[in-house]
């Protein structure tokens, strides 16, 4: 199955901080699942909640500038369950 994805890409050009945006997302995924973040640059203080949370990552910048972090839940990485 495919990792849900968020685009907060709009609200970080339009100002608005979307951490709140984001836990929350994160908050309603099963447990064990991955999901995907698209945004405007490499959110390295976000990488850093999401590892203390039990998630690791891949971070891809493409060629339009936007990033794309995939956060893999450990247990998924590890070959337990994944959503």
């Amino acid at each position: 199955m495919a990792p849900k994805r968020l685009d907060v890409r709009d609200d970080l050009r339009e100002g608005r901080e979307p951490f709140q945006r984001i836990m929350d997302f994160v908050d309603g995924l099963e447990p064990g699942e991955s999901w995907e973040l698209l945004a405007t640059f490499r959110p390295d203080p976000l990488i850093r909640v999401m590892s203390r949370r039990g998630y690791r990552h891949a971070a891809e910048e493409w060629d339009d500038g936007t990033w794309c972090i995939t956060f893999l839940a450990e247990a998924a990485a590890e070959g337990g369950q994944e959503a």
